[in-house]
C-alpha cells in the first residue's frame, strides 16, 4: 500500500510517486516577515510538519525547504511606520516566527531560503523570461505577460476571459501594463525606498518571482545535456496562495524550463474564528504567542492536537470551546504518553532508569501490529490525521485505565510486556504527529520533598491519626498534596503514595 495525496493541480487523490525513488523534494511557502505569526500560520506549518514527519516515518529521504519573504511591500510599510528598515523588521519577525513555531514542535526546515539572498537568481530568471518573450520592461518595472503562457489558470481552474469582468479599473490604475492581468516581476524604486540595482534600474523583486527563483536555486539539477531544471515533488502552502501566487509561480518557472514546477500541489484550509474568517479588520486576529502566553493559556501540544483533529484541507473553526476540548483531549493523550515514566519501574521494566528511556529513537515497535497498521492505513490516505489520532487515543485510554488500576490496587491487571509494547507504540506513533510529552522533573531535597521527607511526614500522619488528631492528619495530607504527592489509604493502616 502506498501513500495517496490530494493534488490541487488535478483536483483528485493520486498515488504518491516521487521523481527519484525513495527521495522527496519539498518546497513550502513561508511567511512574509512583517508581523508576529498567527493561528493561520500555525495551521499551515503544523500540517506540513506532520506530512514531512510521516514521509520520514514511511522511510523516505526528505529534503524540506522553506522560504522567508523578506522583501515585500508589507515589510516596507511596517518599516516606515516604525521609522526602521526592511532588514531590521524582517530579521525581528523571522526570529519571532522560529521561536513561536518551535513551541508547537514544528521541526526546523532542512534549509531556509531568503529573497534577499537570491537577488542574482531572481534577476537571472527575469532576464530569461524577457528573452523568451514572456516579460517586458515598462518605466523601470518589469511585467509578466500572462496571456503568453498557454497553461495559465491550470492550478486554480480560473480562465482569464471569465475573470475579465472583474478587471474593470485595473488598466486605469496601471496604465503602463499591456494587459490588466499582467503582474510585476520587478518594481522600480520610488523616492526614499530601499532598492537593489538591476538591468532595468534600481528596484526590488515582485513577490511571485521570489519563490520561483528560490526553488530553482535550491533544487536545480542537470538533466544530461539539457539545461538544468528544478522540478520538485511537493509544493506546499495555504489555500489562499493557489491564486495568484502559486498560479504565477507555475507561469514563471515553466515558461523558462519547459518542465513542471511540481508534481503535486498541496494546500491547507484556513482558520475561522467563531465561524468567521480570521482577520485583523474583524478584531478576531490571534497570534501564536498571544494564545500560548495568555493567563491559563493552552498547552502548546493541545493547540497542535486541535489543528490535527480534522483534514488539513478543510477550514478549522477556532473557539474557546474547541481549544478547551483539545486541552482535555491532550490530558488523556499525555497520561498515556507518560505511562512508562510513571509505572515502568513498578512493572519491572529493566531499562526504566536508563537515560534513553522514553526516547522513540531507542524503541522498536512491531510495524505489523494492529495499531500500527491502522495508523498507517489512515495516514496513507492523504495524511488523515483524524484517523491516526483515533488509534492513539485507543492506546492512551487503555494505558490510563491500567495506570488507575495500578494506583488504586497496587498492581496491573494486564501483562507487563504487553503494556510495554502498547506504550512504546503510542510514543512512537504520537511522535509521527509531533505530539510529545516529557515527565516533570522529580523534586529533590533542594527543590521539593525527597522520598525520605515524604516517608517522615507519612509517619507523623499515622501517629496523628492513631491519636485521633484528624486535623493534623488532614494538614499533613494537604501539605503533601500541595507538593504534588497523592496518597492512597488502604486497609490495615497502609498508605501508598506517588508523585
Amino acid at each position: 500500500m502506498s501513500v495517496v495525496v490530494y493534488n490541487t493541480l488535478t483536483r483528485k487523490k493520486e498515488p504518491f510517486e516521487t521523481l527519484e525513488p525513495g527521495r522527496v523534494k519539498i518546497y513550502c511557502c513561508g511567511v512574509t516577515v512583517y508581523d508576529y505569526s498567527h493561528l493561520g500560520h500555525a495551521r499551515c506549518y503544523v500540517a506540513w510538519d506532520t506530512v514531512r514527519r510521516y514521509l520520514l516515518w514511511r522511510g523516505y529521504e526528505v529534503r524540506y525547504v522553506q522560504n522567508f519573504t523578506d522583501i515585500d511591500d508589507k515589510i516596507l510599510n511596517r518599516a516606515k511606520t516604525e521609522n526602521s528598515t526592511m532588514q531590521t523588521v524582517a530579521e525581528r519577525y523571522t526570529q519571532a516566527y522560529l521561536e513561536d513555531i518551535a513551541r508547537l514542535n514544528v521541526m526546523e526546515a532542512d534549509k531556509y531560503t531568503y529573497a534577499t539572498q537570491t537577488l542574482d537568481g531572481i534577476q537571472r530568471l527575469i532576464g530569461e523570461l524577457e528573452q523568451k518573450g514572456y516579460a517586458y520592461p515598462a518605466n523601470g518595472d518589469v511585467y509578466y505577460s500572462v496571456r503568453k503562457f498557454e497553461g495559465y489558470g491550470k492550478l486554480s481552474g480560473r480562465k482569464l476571459d471569465d475573470m475579465q469582468a472583474g478587471a474593470s479599473g485595473r488598466v486605469a490604475d496601471d496604465a503602463i501594463k499591456q494587459d490588466p492581468f499582467d503582474f510585476a516581476l520587478w518594481k522600480g524604486a520610488k523616492a526614499g525606498e530601499p532598492f537593489w540595482e538591476s538591468p532595468w534600474g534600481p528596484g526590488r523583486p515582485g513577490w511571485h518571482i521570489e519563490c520561483s527563483a528560490m526553488i530553482r536555486e535550491v533544487f536545480e539539477t542537470p538533466q544530461g545535456n539539457e539545461r538544468p531544471v528544478a522540478t520538485i515533488d511537493l509544493h506546499l502552502g495555504g489555500s489562499d496562495l493557489v491564486f495568484p501566487h502559486h498560479e504565477n509561480e507555475i507561469a514563471q518557472s515553466e515558461a523558462v524550463t519547459g518542465h513542471p514546477l511540481a508534481r503535486y500541489w498541496m494546500h491547507n484550509g484556513m482558520v475561522n474564528v467563531g465561524g468567521e474568517k480570521m482577520s485583523k479588520s474583524l478584531g478576531n486576529f490571534t497570534t501564536i504567542r498571544d494564545l500560548l502566553d495568555a493567563p491559563h493559556g493552552p498547552d502548546p501540544m493541545a493547540v497542535r492536537l486541535f489543528l490535527l483533529q480534522g483534514s488539513y484541507r478543510k477550514p478549522v473553526d477556532f473557539t474557546d470551546e474547541s481549544i478547551a476540548a483539545a486541552q482535555t483531549s491532550w490530558g488523556t493523550l499525555r497520561d498515556g504518553l507518560l505511562f512508562g515514566h510513571q509505572y515502568g519501574t513498578k512493572l519491572g521494566w529493566a531499562d526504566a532508569s536508563d537515560s534513553a528511556f522514553g526516547d522513540p529513537a531507542a524503541m522498536r515497535i512491531d510495524r505489523d501490529s494492529e495499531p500500527v497498521q491502522a495508523f498507517q492505513t489512515a495516514m496513507d490516505d492523504d495524511f488523515n490525521t483524524a484517523g491516526g489520532l483515533a488509534v492513539l487515543f485507543e492506546l492512551a485510554k487503555d494505558l490510563r485505565r491500567v495506570g488507575n488500576v495500578i494506583t488504586h490496587q497496587g498492581e496491573a491487571d494486564a501483562d507487563s510486556e504487553t503494556l510495554r509494547q502498547q506504550w512504546q507504540t503510542l510514543v512512537c506513533l504520537a511522535q509521527v504527529l509531533g505530539l510529545e510529552a516529557s515527565p516533570e522533573p522529580q523534586p529533590s531535597a533542594e527543590g521539593g520533598l525527597s522520598d525520605g521527607e515524604i516517608e517522615n511526614l507519612l509517619t507523623q500522619r499515622r501517629e496523628a491519626r492513631a491519636a485521633k488528631n484528624f486535623a493534623e492528619g488532614d494538614r499533613i495530607r494537604d501539605l503533601l498534596q500541595a507538593a504534588g504527592i497523592t496518597l492512597i489509604d488502604k486497609p490495615g493502616g497502609v498508605t501508598e503514595w506517588h508523585r
